[in-house]
Order: structure tokens, then C-alpha cells, then sequence
């Protein structure tokens, strides 16, 4: 994160609430839109689901009302990210589906990707294993085809939450390690999603106890992105 992003979130939400307000007062359904999905992105990362939830819903209202599809896609995501945190993975998996439909109409290929991925997720936690190991699998071929190299640390979290989903906790250590790596060496952190589920696989894997656990930790952040999936790119 730059320096100038730096701010406390009070600060952040007064700063982009009263963008918003203005947009709103001008007409400017983008500018309202974006102000509402910031701020609903940083009550998900404080935990406030509800208030997600609600300032999501309302960017997606702005942004159907406006008539322009490009505005809704957005609102979609984190609306969807929000509903499957809260454990509604039923109405999660609905939500993401439109929005893979929405990035497909948009011709956004890499998004429908991303989607995919977290639709994966609302699979696995239905107790759907067979078509989240499906959905994976897939995500992760198209990843390397295509050279999404930034989704790398997304792909670790996936075979966490997976090899801890199949009882492998010896795996999920692993690729708790290696995720962790993956991201500190594109230098971001895990949307408030994607760190719940590796939180579990992490807490899930400490049953190996202490050395076990920081044995395959090491052992997984070690290893390169190709080795790991077995898998070569293709751009």
C-alpha cells in the first residue's frame, strides 16, 4: 500500500461517505458507486458484516438504476464475498453466478476466473467436494494457460482449504506455507475472504502440533509455483 493510502478507516469511510454524498448530488452514478463499494470493502475487512452487506447492496442498486452493466460489476463481487463470509453459502453461490455471468457480458475474462474460484468455495462448504476439486482444478489450469501470475497466492489458498477439506493436514500446512510466501512476494495480503479460509486450514493443521506444522510450513513456502501445481505457463 502507497504511503498516501495510509489512513486510519474513520478517516478513509468520512473521506469516501461524503464522495459519495456528492456524487449522489451531482448525478454521477459512478462516483456514488465507487464511494459505496469502498466503503462496504472496508467494513468487510473490519468485520462488519451487516453494514458490508448493506452499503454493497446499495452500490448495486445505484449502479442497475444507472443503466450502465459496468457499474454493477463491483458491487456484485463484494456483495457475493460478503454473503459466503456470513456462511449463506446457498445465496452465495447464486450471487456469484451472476456475477460470472455479468463478467462474461462484459468480456472481463480474468474476472469471470476470479469468480469461478470463489464460486469453488461456496461448492466446498456445501459439501459439494467433488465439483469444488472440479471447480479448482479448472481455475488453476486457466491460470497458468493464460498467465494470471498475480492469482498464484489465490491458487495456494484454494489447495488449502481443499487438502484441509479432504483431511490432509499435512498438505494444508504445506500450502499454508506456500501461500503465505506467494503472497509477501507480490506484496499484497488476503481479501477478508480468502484469509478466513486460509485461517481455518491454518487452525485446522495445527493439529499436527508444533514441529509437524512448522516443518511442512517451511517445506511449503519453499517451493515454486510450478512445482506445487504441476503445471507450466503458457504466457
Amino acid at each position: 500500500m502507497p504511503p498516501s493510502a495510509v489512513v486510519t478507516a474513520p478517516v478513509c469511510c468520512g473521506w469516501r461517505g461524503l464522495r459519495s454524498t456528492r456524487a449522489r448530488a451531482a448525478g454521477e452514478p459512478g462516483g456514488e458507486v465507487e464511494g459505496l463499494y469502498a466503503m462496504a470493502r472496508v467494513a468487510a475487512r473490519d468485520g462488519d458484516l451487516p453494514r458490508a452487506e448493506r452499503l454493497a447492496g446499495e452500490a448495486l442498486e445505484v449502479a442497475v438504476r444507472s443503466g450502465d452493466k459496468r457499474l454493477e460489476e463491483r458491487p456484485r463481487h463484494v456483495l457475493a464475498a460478503v454473503t459466503r463470509m456470513a456462511g449463506d453459502h446457498v445465496r452465495a453461490r447464486e450471487l456469484y453466478l451472476a456475477s460470472i455471468a455479468l463478467n462474461e457480458e462484459l468480456g472481463q475474462p480474468e474476472m469471470v476466473t476470479s469468480e469461478y474460484h470463489n464460486l469453488a468455495f461456496t461448492e466446498l462448504h456445501l459439501g459439494n467436494l467433488d465439483r469444488a476439486r472440479e471447480l479448482f482444478v479448472a481455475g488453476r489450469e486457466r491460470v497458468f494457460r493464460e498467465g494470471y501470475r498475480s492469482f498464484v497466492p489465490y491458487l495456494g489458498v484454494a489447495a488449502a482449504a481443499l487438502a484441509s477439506a479432504e483431511g490432509d493436514h499435512l498438505l494444508a500446512a504445506r500450502m499454508v506455507g506456500f501461500t503465505d510466501s506467494a503472497y509477501a512476494a507480490i506484496g499484497q495480503v488476503p481479501d477478508p475472504d480468502d484469509a478466513e479460509e486460509l485461517s481455518t486450514a491454518r487452525a485446522a493443521a495445527a493439529a499436527l502440533g508444533d514441529a509437524r506444522f512448522t516443518s511442512a510450513y517451511a517445506e511449503g513456502a519453499a517451493l515454486q509455483d510450478t512445482e506445487v501445481f504441476g503445471l507450466t505457463w503458457g504466457t
